[in-house]
């Protein structure tokens, strides 16, 4: 359960997978059926030392932060903010959610920051769902975020090379996406059952599946008659010392506390 009591699916970190550089973080919210008042979210937090990836995919949320910016993320939106320096910041059901009820889907993403840019100043890239390339090929079909796929780039500029791909598959399709073989990669399954691997090893809805990579591409393929559709991931790792505490992830023990000293005396701001 997170924010004000929401049930979301953590793909990590936990126990067996703190982090998998550059990556700190994945959350799959919902899908959740909000009855007509019933819709809750993410009420005000602090933000300190890496990044955070909204992907709206169904529903509205509504966000906030102590710098006055604010705006609402519908369907297929979504919204890279780049917390750096510090700031507060609130997600919450959009209000026609909140009113009239319905369904919240999405998913949260958090990107690690090199030391030089942790205390960068706090800035956002925010699309519409309409606003984000698409590439297609025979039976494929990938919402480009960052990064690029089938000769399509993606809309967000980031710190340090990331591709964050929406991929949809039919029947019997498969995806090849050329990657460094330095980069950390991994699949998220939204829906369906997938393949990969010399051996066809098999995943399914929920699962994650990290790739040990030996060489410049990875390939998924749909074995199966009903689409598949995931999240493909990856990034090249920081390789620096990870720390954190909760909503802020620095270098030191030290930088941790100075942004708790910095949030409680209301150097972050207020919403």
């Amino acid at each position: 359960m997170e924010g004000a009591g929401l049930r979301i699916r953590r793909a990590f970190p936990t126990h067996v997978l703190p982090d998998l550089d550059p990556f700190l973080l994945l959350d799959h919210l919902g899908p959740i059926q909000f009855q007509p008042g019933e819709a809750v979210g993410f009420p005000d937090h602090p933000h300190r030392g890496f990044e955070t990836v909204t992907y709206v995919l169904e529903g509205e949320m509504q966000h906030r932060d102590s710098f006055g910016h604010s705006g609402i993320l519908g369907p297929g939106s979504v919204q890279w903010m780049t917390a750096g320096s510090g700031l507060v910041h609130s997600e919450m059901p959009g209000e026609s959610l909140r009113k009239n009820g319905g369904t919240l889907h999405g998913f949260q993403l958090w990107v690690n920051l090199p030391r030089v840019d942790k205390m960068t100043p706090p800035r956002y890239q925010e699309f519409a769902g309409e606003k984000i390339p698409v590439a297609a090929a025979e039976g494929v079909s990938v919402k480009v975020v960052a990064g690029d796929a089938l000769g399509q780039k993606g809309v967000i500029e980031t710190n340090i090379p990331i591709s964050y791909l929406h991929v949809t598959l039919q029947a019997k399709a498969a995806f090849r996406q050329v990657l460094p073989s330095s980069a950390n990669a991994f699949v998220y399954v939204i829906s369906g059952v997938g393949a990969a691997g010399t051996g066809l090893a098999s995943f399914e809805e929920g699962s994650m599946v990290i790739f040990n990579k030996d060489g410049d591409s990875i390939e998924i393929n749909n074995p199966a008659e009903r689409p598949l559709e995931f999240l493909l991931i990856a990034g090249e790792p920081i390789g620096e010392p990870v720390v954190r505490a909760g909503p802020f992830v620095m270098n030191t023990r030290e930088e941790i506390l100075q942004a708790f000293h910095d949030y409680q005396n209301g150097l972050m701001g207020t919403i």
